[in-house]
């Protein structure tokens, strides 16, 4: 039966204690682990977790804690408080390959007795019972994109309308054309270093023949924005901090959609361009990284919805006061020390995309710039 929910009065919105701590990692834990424990992978993820999100360690070993045990312990927190309990039990969950069933099962029992309705929970269902295919169409029912309007492409500047989120638009010169005049803004702004960021990775300008959906492409403004490279490594860190700084609780399927690109390979595809890539997160350093970039999407300045921003607007910003406006706090020292790099350094770049870079810059008759970024 749900806990029922706190009234405002009552509420708990405080930043979360040591004993509160240990009754979440006990209860998170009983949620998630398969029959021989929690594995490695999820070890190192919910302990980066807890640490960037709440600046104490689990205790993972203490003894178990029953779904009602879980809700009474969170007795005075609010729906969106548990719902992110619920959804770190998704994302540890969804590290798991093979998933075992009774894990799906028991995390929809928690996420039952604490009132939460959390889509991402049918996604792990369907993991685990091996309909793939149905887990891709579960991830678009409940994802950040479901409730998609045309005039949601405004903010992209297409010319026509997109009649879903994902679509490709390659033959639309006004929108080629709006990227290509940020060529010519001042250095440093935010505009011109996304077009550097493109020049120097051989991307195609959104409306153009190869290019990446205009809604992906959005994304690639926060590469530039909160400093991450673009190798499958920095694309865990760029959507776990997109999916955290939106309060619209929607936003984590795009963490979901990336672990299971990215780490079990439960998706062949995602977002109109990705293509399946496994076994990433379990590297050494990633967790605490991707647990990072939680922390500071968490930290941006109100909900920011970086995927429907009007970046034309902001061209003219310079990169450090676009981070003002947004309030995005700098890396952590841990994340640094893990290997988090930016889209301009050693590391913050891919050989495919650097030949790609160096393809474009011959083909347009200039020498090739990678604007810093090296291979590592």
């Amino acid at each position: 039966m749900p806990f029922p929910f706190p009234t405002p009065e009552q509420a708990n919105l405080a930043p979360p204690d040591a004993a509160e701590v240990l009754a979440l990692s006990r209860g998170i834990a009983s949620a998630v682990a398969p029959a021989g424990g929690l594995t490695e992978t999820q070890q190192l993820l919910m302990r980066a977790v807890f640490v960037s999100m709440t600046g104490l360690p689990p205790t993972p070993g203490a003894p178990a804690l029953t779904p009602t045990g879980l809700a009474e312990s969170l007795a005075h927190r609010t729906l969106d408080f548990r719902r992110r309990i619920v959804q770190l039990m998704v994302l540890l969950t969804l590290v798991l390959r093979p998933l075992p069933p009774e894990v799906a099962d028991r995390i929809a029992e928690y996420a039952s007795e604490l009132g939460v309705e959390e889509g991402m929970v049918e996604v792990a269902h369907a993991f685990a019972a091996g309909t793939l295919g149905l887990a891709a169409m579960d991830f678009e029912r409940n994802g950040c994109t479901s409730q998609w309007h045309p005039d949601d492409a405004v903010a992209l500047h297409t010319s026509g309308e997109l009649a879903s989120a994902w679509d490709s638009v390659v033959r639309d010169p006004s929108l080629a054309e709006h990227w290509r005049a940020m060529e010519m803004l001042s250095d440093g702004t935010i505009g011109r270093r996304i077009t550097e960021f493109y020049r120097a990775r051989g991307f195609s300008y959104p409306g153009l023949p190869g290019s990446a959906p205009p809604l992906l492409a959005q994304h690639d403004w926060v590469h530039v924005l909160a400093d991450y490279g673009t190798t499958v490594e920095s694309e865990l860190e760029v959507f776990a901090f997109i999916a955290r700084a939106n309060d619209d609780m929607r936003a984590f399927s795009l963490l979901a959609m990336v672990v299971s690109l990215f780490e079990t390979g439960y998706l062949r595809t995602g977002a109109g361009l990705f293509e399946s890539s496994p076994g990433h997160l379990s590297e050494h350093g990633i967790a605490t990284r991707v647990g990072d970039a939680m922390r500071r999407g968490a930290l941006c300045r109100g909900s920011v919805d970086f995927l429907r921003t009007d970046w034309f607007a902001l061209a003219e910003l310079d990169v450090a006061s676009a981070r003002e406006h947004f309030g995005v706090p700098p890396k952590a020292t841990t994340a640094l020390e893990a290997g988090s790099v930016g889209p301009w350094e050693a590391g913050g770049i891919s050989p495919f995309q650097m030949t790609s870079g160096a393809a474009l810059a011959e083909a347009a008759g200039r020498p090739y710039d990678s604007y810093g970024a090296a291979l590592d």
